[in-house]
């Protein structure tokens, strides 16, 4: 199978879709597939080797951006549209990506779902040109909803099946204001309607799409995220002292002050002698003052040496520091479509405790590899962490079941097949 697979970058910090893209293409690769992987907006920041090496950058954000704000641009010659897709320019606009707000964004969202019909058809007619004169794909694949102003184009142009994935996008269109907010659901909904099919990542996600976009359910196929397991593996030898870990975007959304707000709680009760956290995640512009609000608490508690806050971690790193810890807690307060960092931290054998919300529950019923509490309630995530860091050899066999269930049913590999039997139905 040739597949062409679209993604969009950040350019400046790690994304769990874009590793998950990622690592997808290169596990298509392994199965024998030809399958190239184009990002679009920014180049791809990815802790695994860069699938998409080698393929030009489509739909560069300053050109994207600048086409919404000036009708100039939207008829400016290629060699012009190409000086502001230089890397040095891109990168000076991914720096600052991390603080554009939904609000910021609202108006050119919903120009590049109207596709052909919004300001940066320029830039679509560009990627169909391309795609021509390279061998034509058998599908193309986008990888969430918010691309898919493309797919009448690629429809009407190259004649292949367009597959959706969905991963994530309610909470950033739900933060658009309106009337943007509003169009974005119905230009999503009858576009994704036109797609041959819908790969969600989790079966709440596909029922919760479903929904709000009003499509049939057997539109949908679920396909749990995977990942490369070489590495993952428990740790040497046990953590010196228990440890409480974060591992996501230090920010607000993914629940870092609950989880704040839970290891001083159990600082205070004393139940578990030298408990420690490690907080490790990638950190996008916008959050180094909420993360130094974080320490300020936890000093002011008078728990500062106990607290360790890392910097952004390669694979390796961030394999040995899921290692240290004897539990992780990623308590996002909106409902997560996954959760890449549930099966990262039970691939090690560490067991998780998170929110009954989201993908959550269905992740732990799946794996068998932690418990759940209440969402953005502290005192309810502490009870549950001194539950197992009180019982060692129970969280210990949690952990293993987690780590065995991940080996068996959330591999890169596993991934790849079960899209292909999306994308390839006999």
């Amino acid at each position: 199978m040739r597949l062409i697979y679209l993604t969009p970058g950040t350019g400046s910090y790690y994304c769990g879709t874009c590793m998950r893209d990622n690592t997808l293409v290169t596990a298509l690769r392994r199965l024998g597939h030809d399958a190239t992987l184009v990002p679009l907006y920014m180049p791809l920041m990815t802790d695994e080797p860069d699938a998409s090496e080698g393929t030009p950058i489509f739909m560069g954000g300053v050109n994207v951006y600048l086409q919404q704000k000036s009708s100039l641009f939207r008829k400016t010659p290629r060699w012009l549209d190409q000086m502001f897709d230089s890397p040095k320019l891109l990168a000076m606009a991914a720096s600052r990506a991390g603080t554009t707000s939904p609000v910021e964004m609202a108006e050119v969202t919903v120009s590049m779902l109207r596709g052909e019909e919004g300001h940066q058809n320029k830039e679509i007619e560009r990627l169909v040109q391309w795609l021509k004169e390279n061998q034509k794909p058998d599908a193309i694949c986008l990888s969430n909803a918010l691309l898919i102003g493309v797919a009448r184009r690629f429809k009407a142009e190259l004649d292949v099946p367009i597959y959706c994935c969905l991963q994530g996008e309610d909470s950033f269109i739900d933060d658009l204001p309106e009337p943007h907010k509003t169009q974005a659901w119905q230009i999503m909904s009858e576009r994704c309607g036109e797609c041959d099919a819908i790969i969600a990542i989790s079966y709440y996600y596909r029922e919760l799409m479903a929904r709000r976009m009003n499509l049939p359910l057997e539109k949908f196929h679920v396909i749990h995220n995977g990942i490369a397991l070489n590495g993952y593996g428990p740790a040497p030898n046990p953590p010196t002292n228990p440890t409480l870990g974060f591992f996501a975007r230090t920010c607000r959304a993914k629940g870092l002050h609950t989880v704040v707000e839970a290891f001083i709680l159990l600082k205070q009760r004393n139940t578990i002698p030298h408990l420690k956290l490690r907080v490790a995640g990638t950190r996008a512009a916008g959050d180094e003052a909420f993360v130094e609000e974080m320490k300020n608490k936890i000093a002011a508690a008078g728990f500062a040496s106990d607290a360790e806050f890392g910097p952004p971690l390669t694979r390796e790193q961030k394999i040995e520091f899921l290692q240290t810890l004897s539990v992780l807690s990623v308590p996002a307060i909106y409902g997560e479509a996954f959760g890449l960092y549930v099966i990262e931290s039970l691939a090690c054998g560490v067991p998780v405790v998170q929110p009954r919300s989201g993908a959550f529950p269905e992740l732990i019923e799946a794996t068998q590899g932690g418990v759940l509490c209440e969402p953005d309630n502290a005192q309810s995530l502490a009870d549950e962490v001194e539950k197992l860091l009180t019982n060692v050899e129970a969280a210990r066999e949690m952990g293993e079941r987690g780590r065995q269930s991940v080996r068996r049913d959330f591999s890169a590999d596993t991934m790849a097949r079960n899209v292909v039997k999306v994308l390839c139905p006999v």
